[in-house]
């Protein structure tokens, strides 16, 4: 598996588990108060969708780029 694969796969992950604390998070407000570690846990998974989104963004220009300097 190359790295893009790698990253396209953790993306997707990611993206499952950060919508599972989303639904979490909305279930325990809907119980009552939630603790502080209910409301701040989808951060950390947003944090890294952020930057592997990223990359997965520019990765078609920064190629694009490469292919016209060596062709």
């Amino acid at each position: 598996m190359n790295w893009n694969k790698g990253i396209r796969q953790v993306h997707r992950w990611l993206s499952i588990i950060f919508t599972a604390t989303v639904a979490a998070n909305f279930i325990t407000m809907a119980l009552g108060e939630p603790p502080a570690w209910v409301v701040y846990s989808p951060l950390p998974p947003l944090f890294l969708l952020l930057f592997s989104g990223l990359y997965m963004f520019v990765l078609p220009y920064v190629a694009g780029r490469h292919a016209t300097q060596t062709g």
